[in-house]
């Protein structure tokens, strides 16, 4: 398309179907001493304080009642870019497509050890954890406010094989 200069437009992409990482959750599940550990190794990991999460409801089972202490999680906002590097190259940058949702993805670490530069710490042991990574799409805002809250059609939700494309082109992971 020219203009009356002669210049020529240049085709831009739409700035709201562009897709960004919103937050990386850290996870980890246990009771007591288990759960005493986990926080410690969430702590060391993104030297952040770690929100502790408990239970509605009562399994004899397992010992567990309303009240009770039963995890831990962090949330990460800012340098995501790097801690997802690390997170992922413990997995071997390979994840399935099962593990894939509409909006986001996680996938486990079951040894801490595997993260690049954290060494094994005898007051914690060996335990693992819980990635989930979200991602969202400007204008994500419209429906989390509370005065004239409003509704996003379902196209502008990240869909799993835009997550897949994104994944694979940004951080050159492998999908199987």
């Amino acid at each position: 398309m020219e203009t009356k200069s002669g210049s020529k437009k240049m085709k831009t992409t739409n700035a709201m179907r562009e897709i960004k990482i919103e937050k990386v959750i850290l996870g980890i599940g246990g009771i007591d001493d288990k759960l005493e550990k986990g926080v410690k190794l969430l702590k060391l990991l993104t030297n952040r304080v770690p929100s502790r999460r408990k239970t509605t409801k009562r399994i004899p089972e397992l010992g567990i009642r309303p009240g009770l202490f039963i995890g831990a999680i962090v949330t990460i906002r800012k340098d995501i870019d790097a801690m997802l590097k690390r997170l992922l190259s413990s997995v071997d940058n390979t994840l399935k497509k099962s593990q894939v949702m509409e909006n986001s993805f996680s996938f486990g670490i079951k040894e801490y050890i595997e993260i690049p530069g954290i060494e094994y710490q005898r007051d914690i042991g060996i335990i693992g954890l819980d990635v989930t990574i979200v991602f969202t799409r400007a204008g994500k805002r419209v429906i989390i406010k509370k005065i004239k809250r409003g509704r996003i059609p379902k196209r502008h939700r990240v869909s799993k094989e835009e997550i897949i494309k994104f994944m694979e082109d940004k951080f050159n992971t492998k999908f199987i």
